[in-house]
Protein backbone atom coordinates (compact mmCIF):
# COMPACT_ATOMS: atom_id res chain seq x y z
CA UNK A 1 0.00 0.00 0.00
CA UNK A 2 1.44 3.58 -0.51
CA UNK A 3 2.41 6.04 2.44
CA UNK A 4 -0.58 7.10 3.83
CA UNK A 5 1.63 10.61 4.74
CA UNK A 6 1.53 11.28 1.04
CA UNK A 7 -2.19 10.90 0.65
CA UNK A 8 -2.41 13.20 3.33
CA UNK A 9 -0.27 16.00 2.60
CA UNK A 10 -0.48 16.00 -1.57
CA UNK A 11 -3.70 14.10 -2.32
CA UNK A 12 -3.17 15.83 -5.81
CA UNK A 13 0.11 13.52 -6.73
CA UNK A 14 -2.13 10.17 -6.03
CA UNK A 15 -5.39 11.35 -7.64
CA UNK A 16 -3.10 12.19 -10.76
CA UNK A 17 -1.13 8.14 -10.38
CA UNK A 18 -5.46 7.20 -10.20
CA UNK A 19 -5.87 8.76 -13.38
CA UNK A 20 -2.57 7.58 -15.23
CA UNK A 21 -3.70 4.41 -14.12
CA UNK A 22 -6.99 5.02 -16.15
CA UNK A 23 -8.47 4.02 -12.03
CA UNK A 24 -10.60 6.09 -9.91
CA UNK A 25 -9.24 9.49 -8.03
CA UNK A 26 -12.72 9.24 -5.88
CA UNK A 27 -10.90 6.70 -3.87
CA UNK A 28 -8.24 8.86 -2.44
CA UNK A 29 -11.04 11.07 -0.90
CA UNK A 30 -12.78 7.95 0.07
CA UNK A 31 -9.41 7.02 1.89
CA UNK A 32 -8.88 11.41 3.26
CA UNK A 33 -12.36 10.91 4.95
CA UNK A 34 -12.19 7.31 6.57
CA UNK A 35 -8.45 7.95 7.53
CA UNK A 36 -10.34 11.23 9.70
CA UNK A 37 -12.87 9.49 10.91
CA UNK A 38 -10.39 6.86 12.08
CA UNK A 39 -8.00 9.48 13.81
CA UNK A 40 -11.71 11.29 15.70
CA UNK A 41 -13.05 8.05 16.60
CA UNK A 42 -9.03 7.18 18.08
CA UNK A 43 -9.41 10.40 20.19
CA UNK A 44 -12.70 10.17 21.49
CA UNK A 45 -12.03 6.17 22.45
CA UNK A 46 -8.65 7.54 24.26
CA UNK A 47 -10.64 10.59 25.70
CA UNK A 48 -13.02 8.05 27.30
CA UNK A 49 -10.46 5.89 28.49
CA UNK A 50 -8.66 8.66 30.38
CA UNK A 51 -11.43 9.87 31.97
CA UNK A 52 -12.22 6.27 32.95
CA UNK A 53 -9.55 5.78 34.49
CA UNK A 54 -9.61 9.27 36.44
CA UNK A 55 -12.61 7.94 37.74
CA UNK A 56 -11.48 5.04 38.79
CA UNK A 57 -8.89 6.70 40.90
CA UNK A 58 -11.85 8.81 42.69
CA UNK A 59 -14.28 5.70 43.41
CA UNK A 60 -10.67 4.78 45.15
CA UNK A 61 -10.87 7.70 47.08
CA UNK A 62 -15.02 7.44 48.26
CA UNK A 63 -17.20 5.69 50.44
CA UNK A 64 -20.93 5.71 50.77
CA UNK A 65 -23.64 7.59 48.77
CA UNK A 66 -20.49 9.47 46.37
CA UNK A 67 -19.13 6.03 45.95
CA UNK A 68 -22.04 4.46 44.73
CA UNK A 69 -22.65 7.53 42.17
CA UNK A 70 -19.23 7.02 41.31
CA UNK A 71 -19.74 3.35 40.66
CA UNK A 72 -22.96 4.07 38.25
CA UNK A 73 -21.32 6.25 36.58
CA UNK A 74 -18.57 4.14 35.83
CA UNK A 75 -21.00 1.58 34.91
CA UNK A 76 -22.41 3.82 32.33
CA UNK A 77 -18.56 5.09 31.32
CA UNK A 78 -17.71 1.51 30.70
CA UNK A 79 -20.46 1.35 27.91
CA UNK A 80 -19.57 4.31 26.50
CA UNK A 81 -15.67 3.04 25.77
CA UNK A 82 -17.10 -0.24 24.33
CA UNK A 83 -19.31 1.64 21.49
CA UNK A 84 -16.30 4.18 21.18
CA UNK A 85 -13.81 1.24 20.73
CA UNK A 86 -16.44 -0.54 18.60
CA UNK A 87 -16.48 2.90 15.99
CA UNK A 88 -13.05 2.90 16.03
CA UNK A 89 -12.37 -0.56 14.93
CA UNK A 90 -15.19 -0.11 12.22
CA UNK A 91 -13.60 3.31 11.27
CA UNK A 92 -9.65 1.20 11.14
CA UNK A 93 -11.34 -1.30 8.48
CA UNK A 94 -12.79 1.15 6.38
CA UNK A 95 -9.46 3.17 6.45
CA UNK A 96 -7.80 0.16 5.94
CA UNK A 97 -9.83 -1.19 2.85
CA UNK A 98 -9.54 2.60 1.21
CA UNK A 99 -6.03 2.51 1.77
CA UNK A 100 -5.99 -1.04 -0.02
CA UNK A 101 -7.96 -0.05 -2.86
CA UNK A 102 -5.05 2.36 -3.91
CA UNK A 103 -2.48 1.32 -6.38
CA UNK A 104 1.01 2.13 -6.03
CA UNK A 105 2.13 5.76 -7.32
CA UNK A 106 3.41 5.77 -10.86
CA UNK A 107 6.78 7.28 -10.74
CA UNK A 108 7.82 8.34 -14.61
CA UNK A 109 6.02 6.26 -16.39
CA UNK A 110 4.39 7.06 -19.72
CA UNK A 111 0.66 8.63 -19.62
CA UNK A 112 -1.77 6.36 -21.30
CA UNK A 113 -2.69 2.89 -21.30
CA UNK A 114 -1.86 -0.52 -23.42
CA UNK A 115 -0.85 0.95 -26.77
CA UNK A 116 1.11 3.94 -25.33
CA UNK A 117 4.15 2.97 -24.10
CA UNK A 118 7.33 4.26 -25.01
CA UNK A 119 10.30 2.49 -26.87
CA UNK A 120 13.96 3.04 -25.11
CA UNK A 121 16.03 0.81 -27.44
CA UNK A 122 15.94 -1.30 -30.44
CA UNK A 123 19.34 -4.32 -29.76
CA UNK A 124 20.01 -6.33 -32.88
CA UNK A 125 18.20 -6.71 -36.53
CA UNK A 126 15.33 -9.10 -36.85
CA UNK A 127 16.63 -12.08 -39.33
CA UNK A 128 15.51 -12.05 -42.83
CA UNK A 129 14.34 -16.14 -42.87
CA UNK A 130 11.97 -16.97 -46.26
CA UNK A 131 8.92 -18.92 -45.21
CA UNK A 132 9.42 -18.88 -41.20
CA UNK A 133 7.82 -21.80 -39.39
CA UNK A 134 6.74 -21.05 -35.95
CA UNK A 135 7.83 -21.87 -33.00
CA UNK A 136 5.20 -24.91 -32.08
CA UNK A 137 6.01 -26.49 -36.09
CA UNK A 138 9.45 -26.61 -35.03
CA UNK A 139 8.54 -27.78 -31.61
CA UNK A 140 6.61 -30.52 -33.28
CA UNK A 141 9.03 -31.36 -36.44
CA UNK A 142 12.23 -31.22 -34.00
CA UNK A 143 10.20 -33.40 -31.07
CA UNK A 144 10.87 -30.57 -28.18
CA UNK A 145 6.84 -29.65 -27.72
CA UNK A 146 4.17 -32.03 -27.44
CA UNK A 147 0.39 -29.67 -26.59
CA UNK A 148 -1.49 -32.87 -27.94
CA UNK A 149 -1.08 -34.81 -24.75
CA UNK A 150 -0.51 -31.96 -22.89
CA UNK A 151 -3.78 -31.12 -23.75
CA UNK A 152 -5.05 -34.88 -22.94
CA UNK A 153 -3.52 -34.90 -20.05
CA UNK A 154 -4.35 -31.79 -18.15
CA UNK A 155 -6.88 -29.85 -20.75
CA UNK A 156 -5.88 -26.63 -23.11
CA UNK A 157 -2.80 -24.42 -22.42
CA UNK A 158 -0.89 -27.24 -21.15
CA UNK A 159 2.18 -29.14 -22.61
CA UNK A 160 5.03 -31.69 -22.86
CA UNK A 161 8.39 -30.36 -23.43
CA UNK A 162 9.70 -33.55 -24.51
CA UNK A 163 13.64 -34.53 -25.42
CA UNK A 164 15.81 -32.23 -26.15
CA UNK A 165 12.88 -29.26 -25.66
CA UNK A 166 13.43 -30.12 -21.93
CA UNK A 167 17.05 -30.24 -22.08
CA UNK A 168 16.65 -26.60 -24.04
CA UNK A 169 14.84 -25.40 -20.95
CA UNK A 170 16.67 -26.92 -18.36
CA UNK A 171 19.82 -24.98 -19.83
CA UNK A 172 18.04 -21.95 -20.46
CA UNK A 173 17.07 -21.24 -16.52
CA UNK A 174 20.33 -22.96 -15.51
CA UNK A 175 21.88 -19.80 -17.38
CA UNK A 176 20.15 -17.86 -15.79
CA UNK A 177 20.78 -19.33 -12.28
CA UNK A 178 24.28 -19.45 -12.87
CA UNK A 179 24.34 -15.67 -14.12
CA UNK A 180 21.98 -14.49 -11.20
CA UNK A 181 24.81 -16.07 -8.83
CA UNK A 182 27.96 -14.83 -10.31
CA UNK A 183 25.65 -11.18 -9.81
CA UNK A 184 25.21 -11.54 -6.78
CA UNK A 185 21.77 -12.93 -6.33
CA UNK A 186 21.42 -15.90 -4.02
CA UNK A 187 19.29 -18.50 -5.59
CA UNK A 188 16.65 -19.66 -4.39
CA UNK A 189 13.62 -22.55 -5.02
CA UNK A 190 10.90 -21.02 -3.18
CA UNK A 191 7.19 -22.66 -2.36
CA UNK A 192 4.85 -22.52 -4.84
CA UNK A 193 1.63 -22.69 -2.57
CA UNK A 194 1.53 -19.18 -0.12
CA UNK A 195 -0.99 -18.20 2.50
CA UNK A 196 -3.69 -15.50 1.33
CA UNK A 197 -1.68 -12.51 3.32
CA UNK A 198 1.59 -13.47 1.04
CA UNK A 199 -0.48 -13.15 -2.23
CA UNK A 200 -2.39 -10.34 -1.37
CA UNK A 201 0.80 -8.47 0.30
CA UNK A 202 2.21 -8.86 -3.08
CA UNK A 203 -0.85 -6.91 -4.82
CA UNK A 204 -1.84 -10.22 -6.61
CA UNK A 205 -5.58 -10.16 -5.38
CA UNK A 206 -6.89 -6.93 -7.00
CA UNK A 207 -7.87 -6.26 -10.10
CA UNK A 208 -6.43 -9.59 -11.29
CA UNK A 209 -7.66 -11.74 -8.49
CA UNK A 210 -9.21 -14.13 -11.17
CA UNK A 211 -6.13 -15.15 -12.90
CA UNK A 212 -4.98 -17.06 -9.66
CA UNK A 213 -5.54 -20.28 -9.05
CA UNK A 214 -6.93 -20.46 -5.10
CA UNK A 215 -6.92 -24.06 -3.31
CA UNK A 216 -9.97 -23.18 -1.02
CA UNK A 217 -12.07 -25.25 1.72
CA UNK A 218 -9.16 -27.28 4.32
CA UNK A 219 -6.23 -25.35 2.33
CA UNK A 220 -6.71 -21.93 1.55
CA UNK A 221 -3.63 -21.56 -0.02
CA UNK A 222 -2.83 -19.67 -3.91
CA UNK A 223 -0.52 -21.31 -6.48
CA UNK A 224 1.57 -18.30 -7.03
CA UNK A 225 2.33 -17.11 -10.60
CA UNK A 226 5.49 -16.27 -10.44
CA UNK A 227 8.17 -16.63 -7.55
CA UNK A 228 7.93 -12.47 -6.62
CA UNK A 229 5.44 -13.85 -4.19
CA UNK A 230 7.47 -16.52 -2.33
CA UNK A 231 10.62 -13.82 -2.12
CA UNK A 232 8.22 -11.08 -1.11
CA UNK A 233 6.86 -13.02 1.81
CA UNK A 234 10.36 -14.20 2.79
CA UNK A 235 10.97 -11.47 4.83
CA UNK A 236 7.33 -10.78 5.53
CA UNK A 237 7.37 -9.10 9.38
CA UNK A 238 10.89 -8.89 9.60
CA UNK A 239 13.42 -6.14 9.71
CA UNK A 240 16.46 -6.67 7.55
CA UNK A 241 20.08 -5.11 7.65
CA UNK A 242 20.69 -3.41 4.79
CA UNK A 243 24.00 -1.77 5.75
CA UNK A 244 25.46 -3.45 3.19
CA UNK A 245 23.94 -3.23 0.51
CA UNK A 246 20.49 -4.67 -0.73
CA UNK A 247 19.70 -7.89 -0.93
CA UNK A 248 19.50 -10.04 -4.12
CA UNK A 249 17.28 -13.26 -4.74
CA UNK A 250 16.33 -15.29 -7.94
CA UNK A 251 13.55 -17.45 -7.52
CA UNK A 252 13.93 -20.70 -9.74
CA UNK A 253 9.77 -22.16 -9.62
CA UNK A 254 7.19 -23.22 -11.58
CA UNK A 255 4.37 -20.24 -12.23
CA UNK A 256 0.44 -21.21 -12.55
CA UNK A 257 -1.35 -18.57 -14.13
CA UNK A 258 -5.33 -19.08 -14.66
CA UNK A 259 -5.18 -16.59 -17.98
CA UNK A 260 -8.84 -15.61 -17.15
CA UNK A 261 -10.40 -13.06 -19.64
CA UNK A 262 -7.72 -14.08 -22.55
CA UNK A 263 -9.57 -16.58 -24.43
CA UNK A 264 -9.01 -16.94 -28.27
CA UNK A 265 -5.76 -14.96 -27.62
CA UNK A 266 -2.21 -16.53 -28.06
CA UNK A 267 -3.59 -20.02 -28.07
CA UNK A 268 -1.41 -21.60 -30.49
CA UNK A 269 2.14 -22.78 -28.88
CA UNK A 270 3.28 -22.02 -25.45
CA UNK A 271 3.07 -18.04 -25.37
CA UNK A 272 0.29 -18.07 -23.37
CA UNK A 273 -0.30 -21.23 -20.90
CA UNK A 274 -0.85 -22.28 -17.73
CA UNK A 275 1.65 -23.36 -15.78
CA UNK A 276 5.49 -22.59 -16.88
CA UNK A 277 9.32 -22.28 -15.62
CA UNK A 278 10.98 -19.24 -15.01
CA UNK A 279 13.79 -17.84 -12.44
CA UNK A 280 12.76 -14.66 -11.20
CA UNK A 281 15.04 -11.72 -9.78
CA UNK A 282 13.91 -10.23 -6.56
CA UNK A 283 15.39 -7.13 -4.58
CA UNK A 284 15.06 -5.65 -0.88
CA UNK A 285 16.83 -2.13 -0.94
CA UNK A 286 16.07 1.36 0.94
CA UNK A 287 13.72 3.32 -1.10
CA UNK A 288 16.85 5.90 -1.92
CA UNK A 289 18.46 2.57 -3.82
CA UNK A 290 16.04 1.65 -5.82
CA UNK A 291 15.96 3.06 -9.09
CA UNK A 292 19.22 2.72 -9.39
CA UNK A 293 18.33 -1.25 -8.70
CA UNK A 294 15.78 -1.01 -11.75
CA UNK A 295 18.26 -0.24 -13.70
CA UNK A 296 20.47 -2.86 -12.73
CA UNK A 297 18.10 -5.35 -13.18
CA UNK A 298 17.37 -4.32 -16.26
CA UNK A 299 21.09 -4.55 -17.33
CA UNK A 300 21.21 -8.19 -15.95
CA UNK A 301 17.80 -8.91 -18.26
CA UNK A 302 19.58 -7.21 -20.93
CA UNK A 303 22.64 -9.37 -20.36
CA UNK A 304 20.44 -12.79 -20.63
CA UNK A 305 19.06 -11.69 -23.65
CA UNK A 306 22.34 -10.85 -25.28
CA UNK A 307 23.20 -14.79 -24.57
CA UNK A 308 20.54 -16.14 -26.70
CA UNK A 309 20.96 -13.63 -29.27
CA UNK A 310 17.53 -12.79 -30.19
CA UNK A 311 16.81 -8.86 -31.63
CA UNK A 312 14.74 -7.14 -28.98
CA UNK A 313 13.20 -3.79 -28.26
CA UNK A 314 12.89 -1.89 -24.49
CA UNK A 315 9.86 0.03 -23.72
CA UNK A 316 8.77 2.00 -20.78
CA UNK A 317 5.37 0.20 -20.03
CA UNK A 318 2.68 3.58 -19.39
CA UNK A 319 1.04 3.75 -16.49
CA UNK A 320 -2.18 2.15 -17.47
CA UNK A 321 -0.98 -0.68 -17.97
CA UNK A 322 1.08 -1.38 -15.23
CA UNK A 323 -0.15 -3.69 -12.32
CA UNK A 324 -1.04 -2.48 -8.74
CA UNK A 325 1.91 -2.75 -7.07
CA UNK A 326 4.46 -1.32 -9.56
CA UNK A 327 5.36 2.39 -9.82
CA UNK A 328 7.21 1.93 -12.84
CA UNK A 329 7.90 -1.17 -15.19
CA UNK A 330 10.52 -1.48 -18.16
CA UNK A 331 9.93 -5.13 -20.72
CA UNK A 332 12.08 -6.20 -23.01
CA UNK A 333 10.60 -8.23 -26.26
CA UNK A 334 11.70 -9.96 -28.56
CA UNK A 335 11.06 -10.25 -32.36
CA UNK A 336 8.81 -12.96 -33.60
CA UNK A 337 9.41 -13.83 -37.10
CA UNK A 338 5.97 -15.76 -37.89
CA UNK A 339 4.25 -12.93 -36.32
CA UNK A 340 6.31 -10.00 -37.19
CA UNK A 341 6.24 -8.06 -34.17
CA UNK A 342 7.81 -8.08 -30.74
CA UNK A 343 6.44 -9.92 -28.13
CA UNK A 344 7.62 -9.74 -24.21
CA UNK A 345 10.19 -11.72 -22.52
CA UNK A 346 11.34 -9.81 -19.89
CA UNK A 347 9.48 -7.53 -17.15
CA UNK A 348 11.03 -5.76 -14.24
CA UNK A 349 8.98 -3.44 -11.91
CA UNK A 350 10.05 -0.84 -9.31
CA UNK A 351 7.34 -1.58 -6.14
CA UNK A 352 8.53 1.15 -4.46
CA UNK A 353 7.49 0.98 -0.93
CA UNK A 354 4.15 -0.54 -1.71
CA UNK A 355 4.66 -4.55 -1.12
CA UNK A 356 6.95 -4.03 1.55
CA UNK A 357 4.35 -1.94 3.49
CA UNK A 358 1.88 -4.36 3.42
CA UNK A 359 4.58 -7.45 4.48
CA UNK A 360 5.71 -5.05 7.41
CA UNK A 361 9.23 -5.60 5.94
CA UNK A 362 11.65 -2.76 7.25
CA UNK A 363 15.17 -1.74 7.78
CA UNK A 364 16.96 0.44 10.54
CA UNK A 365 18.35 3.88 9.09
CA UNK A 366 21.26 5.58 10.19
CA UNK A 367 19.76 6.56 13.17
CA UNK A 368 18.64 2.80 14.37
CA UNK A 369 14.74 3.98 13.22
CA UNK A 370 13.26 1.02 11.14
CA UNK A 371 11.80 2.42 7.73
CA UNK A 372 9.54 0.82 5.05
CA UNK A 373 11.98 -1.18 2.41
CA UNK A 374 11.40 -1.08 -1.42
CA UNK A 375 11.18 -4.20 -3.69
CA UNK A 376 11.55 -4.96 -6.91
CA UNK A 377 11.45 -7.75 -9.13
CA UNK A 378 12.64 -8.57 -12.64
CA UNK A 379 12.00 -11.74 -15.34
CA UNK A 380 15.60 -13.67 -15.66
CA UNK A 381 14.08 -16.23 -17.96
CA UNK A 382 10.87 -18.20 -18.71
CA UNK A 383 9.31 -20.85 -20.54
CA UNK A 384 8.24 -18.47 -23.43
CA UNK A 385 11.78 -17.53 -24.41
CA UNK A 386 11.56 -20.99 -26.17
CA UNK A 387 9.33 -19.22 -28.61
CA UNK A 388 12.12 -16.32 -29.66
CA UNK A 389 14.93 -18.93 -29.65
CA UNK A 390 13.56 -21.70 -31.89
CA UNK A 391 12.11 -19.03 -34.30
CA UNK A 392 14.67 -16.68 -34.75
CA UNK A 393 17.06 -19.45 -34.70
CA UNK A 394 15.65 -21.67 -37.37
CA UNK A 395 17.78 -22.59 -40.10
CA UNK A 396 16.04 -23.49 -43.44
CA UNK A 397 16.72 -27.58 -43.36
CA UNK A 398 14.19 -27.28 -40.29
CA UNK A 399 16.86 -27.35 -37.55
CA UNK A 400 17.99 -24.81 -35.08
CA UNK A 401 20.99 -23.35 -34.49
CA UNK A 402 21.78 -22.35 -30.66
CA UNK A 403 23.82 -19.62 -29.56
CA UNK A 404 27.16 -20.44 -28.21
CA UNK A 405 26.77 -19.49 -24.77
CA UNK A 406 23.44 -21.25 -24.32
CA UNK A 407 24.33 -24.38 -26.60
CA UNK A 408 27.09 -24.71 -23.38
CA UNK A 409 24.31 -25.53 -21.05
CA UNK A 410 21.95 -27.24 -23.11
CA UNK A 411 25.36 -29.81 -24.29
CA UNK A 412 24.14 -29.34 -28.09
CA UNK A 413 24.81 -27.04 -30.81
CA UNK A 414 22.00 -28.03 -33.17
CA UNK A 415 18.28 -29.00 -32.40
CA UNK A 416 17.43 -31.55 -35.04
CA UNK A 417 14.76 -34.05 -35.71
CA UNK A 418 14.88 -36.64 -32.91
Amino acid sequence: MIDLKIVREDPDRVRASQQARGEDSGLVDQLLDADAARRAAIVEADSLRSEQKALGKQVGKASGEEKTALLAKGKELAEQVKAAVARQNEADERSQAAHIAISNIVEGAPAGGEDDYVVLEHVGEPPTIENPKDHLELGESLGLIDMERGAKVSGSRFYFLTGQGALLQLGLLTMAAQKATANGFTLMVPPVLVRPEVMGGTGFLGAHADEVYHLDKEDDLYLVGTSEVPLAGYHMNEILDLSDGPKRYAGWSTCFRREAGSYGKDTRGIIRVHQFDKVEGFIYCKPEDAEAEHQKLLAWEKEMLAAIDVPYRVIDVAGGDLGSSAARKFDCEAWVPTQSTYRELTSTSNCTTFQARRLSIRYRDESGKPQTAATLNGTLATTRWLVAILENHQQPDGSVRLPEELARFVGTEVLTPA
